[in-house]
């Protein structure tokens, strides 16, 4: 979502003259995206504001925009006071108006909504994959997450403005599409004319797009996979044979205390359905380990259910007290170190569990995405179905966008392969 937001705004602001820069000291606006989801996260946003404020130039702008905004609102200038604008994640089209008045100081944290996909102009281009918001927000409220604080409640974008946003960047560029949500697969529209939308319609019709030759979506919540988005998996073969659904916990303890209503019989029962629509589909996931009285035997079956799904590709991370959230008050806060040691286990066993599946895709011959070139600038990178990155020995300039690429070495981070087609667009 983040990265949808600032590619937004930067058009905006290229669409108003100005380019960009890399270069601190060269800019004369700065702006920080900023996500709250974790304590570190917000505290990199202040010290990052300190690093550039040495930098910049006396007469530039900076500002924050995002999660980091709405959670810190007013206080955000009392820590920076060098801030001009301080703008929610839902306010950022409001951007204008400090480049109009760059003497006032902005301040918008109001949570709206969905005004800014209406107010923003559309980009003039499209990156290969296109990020295509559906719906803001989250009415899970689980004890441990900031989201329903800083994006609100969930609104579902109207199906034809997704799909004009959808159109508009098969037409200037985009290869992939990627819809994207707090509760993506929750997303539901009802028109004026009772006419009722789910995630799977958007798919079937972003599908008809002769451009577009790549469906996926993030982020799902296991009780929203429902049959009809199921069935897309076996029907519809631009859908990416890959899902993220996070389970976050393996124990149904600590899953009732994070207010995540759905047993392990359900969540597993979803897998066997996704596998047997589609054998070839694999599953990410996120978790979090030292949740509030989070005990040896709750850890150990989160590592359990970690074997059982063989998760491909996963997020960890050791919880983190959230303001705004009723487990930052619960009792039995798990003490810093034994956090990490937990955290320790399951990335080795994630880490070993991905080695595995990705030496299980040497020989086989997949359709890649290109996704640029490498940081030596000699190779280029490719996206596989599964997201893994595919390093071909070819320079970016003579790389097809799509290509079917033969998997010839792999370890824990990536693969090899070698390009053995090109494939039409």
């Amino acid at each position: 979502m983040n990265v949808y937001d600032g590619q937004r705004i930067a058009s905006m602001l290229r669409g108003r003259g100005y380019t960009q820069t890399d270069n601190y000291a060269d800019a004369d606006i700065i702006i920080l995206n900023t996500c709250a989801v974790r304590a570190k996260a917000t505290d990199k946003v202040f010290s990052a504001l300190g690093r550039i404020r040495a930098e910049k130039k006396p007469d530039a702008l900076m500002g924050i925009v995002g999660c980091v905004a709405r959670e810190s609102g007013a206080d955000a200038f009392r820590r920076a006071p060098e801030l001009n604008f301080v703008l929610g994640p839902q306010s950022y089209h409001k951007l204008p108006e400090i480049l109009e008045n760059p003497d006032a100081r902005l301040f918008n944290i109001d949570l709206g909504g969905l005004e800014k996909f209406d107010e923003m102009p559309q980009m003039d281009a499209s990156p290969v994959v296109a990020y295509i918001p559906i719906q803001e927000g989250c009415n899970h409220c689980c004890t441990y997450c900031i989201v329903p604080y800083t994006r609100g409640r969930e609104i579902s974008r109207p199906f034809d403005d997704v799909m004009r946003d959808t159109v508009h960047a098969a037409n200037t560029g985009a290869i992939e599409i990627c819809f994207l949500g707090q509760n993506v697969n929750g997303y539901k529209y009802t028109d004026e004319k009772g006419q009722t939308y789910r995630l799977s319609d958007l798919i079937r019709a972003t599908a008809k797009l002769d451009t577009i030759k790549r469906i996926r979506f993030t982020s799902s919540y296991p009780t929203e996979m429902t049959d009809d988005l199921i069935d897309m998996f076996r029907t519809e073969p631009k859908l990416l044979p890959f899902l993220n659904m996070p389970i976050q916990s393996g124990s149904p303890n600590v899953l009732t205390k994070m207010n995540r209503p759905y047993t392990l019989d359900l969540y597993i029962d979803i897998v066997d359905k996704l596998k047997s629509a589609r054998p070839d589909v694999q599953i990410s996931s996120d978790f979090i380990v030292g949740f509030p009285g989070e005990s040896d035997d709750d850890f150990n079956q989160t590592l359990e259910i970690a074997r059982r799904i063989k998760y491909i590709n996963s997020f960890s991370f050791k919880y983190s007290p959230r303001p705004h959230t009723a487990a930052a008050l619960m009792p039995n806060q798990i003490p810093e170190k034994i956090k990490s040691a937990r955290l320790y286990e399951l990335d080795a066993l994630l880490n070993e569990i991905q080695r595995e599946f990705n030496e299980s895709c040497v020989g086989r011959e997949l359709e890649c995405l290109c996704d640029g070139a490498d940081k030596t600038g000699k190779y280029t990178i490719y996206r596989t179905p599964y997201m893994q990155t595919c390093i071909v020995h070819i320079p970016t300039d003579a790389a097809p966008q799509i290509a079917k690429i033969k998997i010839t070495a792999a370890n824990k981070a990536s693969l090899r392969g070698e390009i053995i087609g090109a494939s039409e667009l």
